[in-house]
């Protein structure tokens, strides 16, 4: 699926849609209504038929909230929604709020009065997030009432689109690297040690790691919705919409799994009464929560025992990623030669850009899908981190500009993600003076050896540490994980200031990608994915350290680094890298393309 650039919203859906929200509050006696982002699998990328923020508010961000009152309403986002929040959404209608300071808790505080009710479904709040919202609620004197009808999808009616039922196929052994039935011993001996005698799994990617199957149900991601309970002797119950369950499905899940319908769960959830039963509260609502003790089931509150292992990638996943990644460069580098070729001739729109670029992904001929909406943001919208190009905010490049592009492919054998910032035409000594820093942050980020145990918070501050030195920094995360044929952003692991306890493993892909963004003015992030490698001896040293592997290869745009800024260490550290990009993607590429990568990854 292509991407598209009409807006699915307008500032109009507010002023259309709240009216019908409140009247459907009115009929069950409430006076305000909770409206997350997450749908019942606490997705981050939505199904149209559960993106009910969307069509409350307008907003379409990956993050946010809502609450509707009787005589008020707030949108809440976080910093990389502020401007896009103000575009999307009908500000006499929604207050813009906040989402990390304070956010929805601090909201109902000062916003709700004593006595009155305000209703949320339980099947779209993670318990540990609701647990904050009864908390300001009682603070407050109002009463957090569960709804089993939400309001808010009967006043979406029959206009609301229809939940998706893409087939589901199976993951071949060849590029998953492991039998779904040793995953589910593994596993389930996890579930065992935690003193569980079963799982309750209801995060997607858990669902399509576990069983070896992939689907279609979640834009970008091949993605089916359903739900599990896996037993610690490996044998599972897993609910799929029969509608999606293709013929030869049973036969590949095997006779230890019993292939179920979403209808069969509630059911399913009773027959674990008095069973030791471990379920995420990050990753499953409330609702499954509150089943299971109405059931009589111990509940056991852990991380989903499918994470971990997910996150840590096999010989075979990573080997795919490895041929993922070349095929994709070669891609990106035909695109990177056209931008510097006919683009700085004719400079491009952003629209423009994302098509030939997708076009040249599409030409591999195995590309599955995009792995996320193409970010293009040209001159001031390249400072907007999660821009997204739309026909009405369609901006054309022109010289002394730069152009940051982050994409990615999914293929069948691994999910990229990359970013490169172009200059166009003449770039200015600022803007070279401050992509050499992130170069710096990158580079740092890219040779550091570190020991077992090492977090990704710990590592953080390598990226920023030449930008800070300029009092300097940026406001996202430095590198998020990303699965194989799966989502590409994908836990526990991360590389971000905020605390983390999960330990980097070998396996672990993680993107590196520091940034600085000038407001009004330009944007700039180069990201690239590394793997994790396993702990190896330093000459001289007395412990092993892990280390990284880069997987992306592409050229990074040498008329924007300052080579009298970069040490003797870290122009050898570009050298090799461009070496490698021009040893492995030049024989893939035509021979213009070939002689212009040459050039482009000569010695600094």
């Amino acid at each position: 699926m292509l991407q598209t650039f009409n807006e699915t919203t307008d500032p109009s859906f507010g002023p259309k849609h709240v009216p019908l929200i409140r009247l459907a509050m009115a009929a069950q006696g409430l006076d305000g209504f909770l409206v997350p982002h997450e749908d019942e699998h606490q997705n981050e990328y939505l199904p149209a038929a559960n993106d009910r923020l969307a069509w409350a508010t307008g907003f379409t961000g990956s993050a946010g909230a809502a609450v509707i009152l009787k005589d008020k309403a707030a949108v809440f986002v976080d910093g990389r929604y502020t401007i896009q929040v103000r575009d999307q959404v009908d500000t006499q209608v929604f207050e813009i709020r906040d989402l990390v300071d304070g956010g929805v808790p601090a909201y109902l505080e000062t916003a709700t009065g004593r006595g009155q009710k305000i209703g949320y479904d339980p099947r779209l709040h993670s318990p540990d997030a609701l647990g904050h919202l009864k908390a300001a609620a009682a603070r407050a004197g109002c009463e957090l009432l569960a709804v089993n009808d939400n309001p808010l999808d009967q006043a979406w009616g029959q206009a609301r689109p229809a939940q998706p039922q893409a087939p589901i196929v199976s993951h071949p052994l060849e590029v998953s690297g492991e039998e779904s039935s040793a995953k589910r011993a593994r596993v389930g001996a996890l579930v065992a040690q935690r003193g569980g005698e079963a799982a309750v799994l209801t995060a997607p990617a858990s669902i399509a790691w576990l069983f070896n199957v992939r689907g279609g149900d979640v834009i970008r991601s091949p993605l089916p919705i359903g739900q599990a309970i896996l037993n610690k002797d490996g044998t599972a119950r897993l609910f799929l919409d029969p509608a999606k369950v293709t013929p030869d499905l049973p036969a590949w899940l095997g006779n230890q799994v019993s292939l179920e319908t979403p209808a069969d769960l509630p059911g399913a959830l009773a027959d674990l009464k008095g069973k030791r039963v471990v379920i995420d509260p990050a990753q499953s609502s409330a609702w499954y929560f509150e089943t299971l003790a109405a059931a009589g089931a111990e509940v056991i509150r852990g991380e989903d025992p499918c994470a971990l292992p997910r996150a840590c990638k096999n010989d075979v996943e990573i080997a795919g990623t490895r041929n993922a990644h070349i095929r994709d460069g070669a891609a990106l580098t035909r695109f990177l030669h056209w931008l510097a070729t006919e683009g700085q001739i004719n400079p491009p729109d952003e629209i423009t850009a994302v098509r030939k670029l997708e076009a040249f992904r599409q030409a591999t001929g195995v590309m599955k899908d995009l792995s996320f909406d193409t970010i293009a943001g040209a001159a001031s919208n390249g400072a907007l981190p999660h821009y997204r190009p739309t026909d009405r905010l369609n901006t054309k490049t022109f010289d002394g500009t730069l152009l940051l592009v982050d994409s990615g492919g999914q293929y069948l054998d691994g999910t990229t993600d990359v970013t490169r910032t172009v200059a166009i035409g003449e770039p200015s000594a600022e803007m070279c003076e401050r992509f050499t820093l992130v170069l710096k942050g990158y580079l740092a980020l890219a040779r550091i050896r570190f020991p077992v145990g090492t977090t990704g918070s710990q590592l953080d501050a390598l990226a920023r540490m030449a930008l800070w030195q300029h009092g300097l920094d940026y406001d996202h995360g430095t590198g998020h994980g990303v699965g194989s044929y799966l989502g590409v952003h994908e836990g526990p692991q991360r590389i971000a200031k905020a605390p983390n306890t999960v330990a980097l493993r070998p396996g672990m892909i993680l993107s590196n990608e520091p940034g600085y963004y000038k407001e009004g003015a330009y944007g700039i992030r180069i990201e690239n994915l590394q793997v994790v490698t396993p702990p190896a001896p330093i000459p001289g040293g007395e412990r092993p350290m892990l280390g990284w592997e880069t997987l992306t290869l592409a050229p990074i745009d040498r008329r924007l680094i300052v080579a009298a800024m970069l040490s003797d260490e870290e122009r050898t550290q570009l050298d090799s890298y461009h070496a490698q990009v021009r040893d492995v993607i030049g024989p893939l590429v035509e021979a213009d393309v070939q002689t212009w990568l040459t050039e482009v990854t000569r010695p600094i």
